[in-house]
């Protein structure tokens, strides 16, 4: 029997997920039954109200401070192909469901900006970027929510201390859920990670155990708010499906997608760069692809992306290619 037009959609979106412990879980390969069942009743709500299915997304904060990992503090090719690749997600709906879908973006820069060493002026600038983007593909199927947007304080150190009052649970919890569940264990294992690699690269003559001893603490502090703008999104769209930028298990209420080609499960394009290798942009750290020999490319007077060095004769004719 052939999928619904439900399931053909989800299918289409389980194409990109990213799944925790992919390298083991069945589901990564083919969803089972209840990868489809958990998401089903959501999307069916929306169909037959005959509107576009709404995906919310915690995504696109602000560039990581670590200048081993990415170019600027500004959005570049990565983020303009991974918006490209969501509104493309959205105009595919189209040849299941004709409404289509729409997706928001809730920035969550503002919300742990302070535990990440990122100023609230880089992640204001980095969405009024991101905006100017959204306009130069011809998104219409994308907005964008952020702390501003739920709070009438104008102060983002007063907004982050209302959502964590409203919203965030005891870090002590926090602590005790990341060593029972492992799902939690795997979301903070990647958040430490990120931390610890961001804060050793800026702090000249300290100790790894030290900067990761300290790491640690913070990563519990950016779960817990990480956590409760989840909760905020989850009170503000009920109705809308959650997608995430980290792995999630196969059966979690949340779809963690790629947007862009990568071989880090947990790589992002404020994490990353762009690398064009002839015959596709992959996703990579910035020391990567400087220690592959790759150029730089400039667009608009700012850094954009790099172009691998031809590996071979297959990348050499692929550019001929492009270039007729």
């Amino acid at each position: 029997m052939p999928d619904s037009p439900e399931d053909q959609i989800l299918r289409l979106l389980f194409s990109s997920r990213r799944i925790a412990g992919s390298t083991t879980d069945p589901c990564a390969q083919q969803p089972c039954d209840e990868c489809f069942a958990i998401h089903r009743p959501k999307v069916e709500r929306f169909m037959a109200q005959g509107v576009p299915l709404h995906f919310v997304i915690p995504a696109f904060p602000a560039k990581s401070p670590n200048r081993k990992k990415v170019l600027g503090t500004l959005p570049d090719l990565g983020e303009r192909l991974s918006l490209e690749f969501l509104q493309s997600f959205c105009d595919y709906v189209c040849h299941h469901y004709e409404p289509g879908a729409k997706i928001t973006i809730c920035s969550d820069g503002h919300v742990f900006s302070d535990l990440v060493g990122v100023d609230d002026q880089d992640v204001t600038a980095y969405r009024a970027e991101l905006e100017l983007l959204l306009r130069a593909i011809g998104s219409d199927s994308i907005n964008t929510y952020g702390l501003e947007n739920a709070f009438q304080s104008t102060d983002y150190t007063e907004q982050r201390e209302q959502l964590t009052n409203r919203y965030a649970r005891p870090v002590e919890e926090i602590r005790e859920r990341a060593l029972q569940d492992p799902a939690a264990r795997s979301i903070f294992g990647g958040i430490h990670r990120f931390l610890f690699e961001d804060q050793f690269a800026v702090s000249e003559g300290r100790s790894r155990n030290t900067v990761r001893e300290e790491a640690k603490l913070r990563a519990y502090r950016v779960v817990q708010r990480s956590d409760a703008w989840s909760a905020l999104v989850e009170a503000f769209f009920p109705e809308a499906l959650r997608l995430s930028i980290h792995p999630q298990a196969a059966h979690s209420q949340k779809i963690g997608i790629h947007m862009m080609r990568t071989r880090d499960n947990w790589l992002t394009p404020w994490h990353g760069v762009a690398l064009d290798e002839g015959d596709g942009v992959r996703l990579v750290k910035r020391e990567e692809a400087e220690r592959l020999g790759a150029t730089l490319v400039m667009r608009g007077g700012r850094p954009s992306h790099f172009i691998a060095p031809p590996a071979s004769h297959k990348s050499r004719l692929l550019l001929q290619e492009a270039v007729r």
